[in-house]
């Protein structure tokens, strides 16, 4: 992982055949860090602890030399920053911020400030949207002995563990749930109209990404809402989210949409 830093470890989260289709949903969302910054020279930790507070809230950054992307100006965001730990010239810093924010250009930015120079000694990405490393990481190893245990003897209890559910990679977004006549139309492509919502949660917002989901819980889609939750709720007709990917097969539902259809 890291294309531009090769000591990058961390949270990567992999989609799995359908599946892939929600992985961009997961990737362009915040993400944390941990990082080792070697100072160039020794400051005091007052000092160094200014120095990093100041990148907290709207930054702008231009991504350095060895990146993937095109070197212009852009914003970004931090939301939140600290310093965990500082011996020597060695700091220790937590950084929660936007998709795309170089940490490496942070800790340069930092030795500016302090007028010592610094540079990212090692990074550690701890969370990627709803993905946490405390709580969902797995390594490449008990992913081999899982499938391994689950061909050999047909136990699937290790595989269930690290493998996550589709609807684990959207339970960030905002959520639109829909009546059963109305989910296979969706899983034909169609856009959801007001007639076919249950409820929605209370972040919807209009121009946002949203995911549909069945009344059992099981994802259907990922859309654009069109309008914010209070006024989906007065709605009687007219679309409430422009579909954008599919992500349940055709045929699981009753068809009901056909049947409208035939009887007009």
């Amino acid at each position: 992982m890291g294309r531009g830093y090769p000591k990058v470890t961390g949270v990567l989260p992999v989609g799995l055949e359908n599946a892939t289709k929600v992985i961009g949903n997961v990737i362009h969302t915040v993400k944390e860090y941990v990082m080792v910054i070697q100072l160039h020279d020794v400051v005091n930790e007052e000092s160094l602890r200014r120095a990093v507070e100041y990148f907290k809230g709207e930054i702008y950054q231009r991504p350095p030399l060895r990146s993937s992307v095109k070197r212009t100006l852009r914003k970004r965001n931090v939301y939140e920053i600290e310093l965990l730990e500082y011996r020597d010239k060695f700091a220790l810093v937590r950084v929660l911020s936007d998709p795309g924010t170089y940490m490496r250009k942070i800790a340069h930015d930092i030795g500016l400030i302090l007028g010592v120079g610094a540079h990212m000694r090692e990074l550690r990405r701890t969370r990627t949207g709803p993905f946490k490393e405390d709580e969902t990481l797995s390594t490449m190893q008990e992913v081999m002995e899982a499938v391994t245990l689950w061909r050999e003897k047909g136990d699937e209890r290790l595989l269930r563990r690290v493998v996550q559910p589709v609807e684990v990679s959207v339970v960030h977004l905002p959520k639109v749930m829909v009546l059963d006549t109305a989910v296979d139309a969706i899983a034909h492509g169609a856009n959801l109209a007001a007639p076919g919502v249950a409820s929605v949660t209370s972040d919807v917002r209009r121009g946002f990404a949203v995911a549909v989901f069945t009344l059992k819980g099981e994802l259907v889609s990922l859309g654009v809402s069109q309008h914010d939750a209070a006024e989906i709720k007065n709605m009687n007709k007219g679309i409430v989210v422009k579909t954008k990917r599919v992500y349940m097969q055709p045929g699981i539902y009753p068809q009901a949409w056909k049947r409208q259809v035939s009887k007009s």
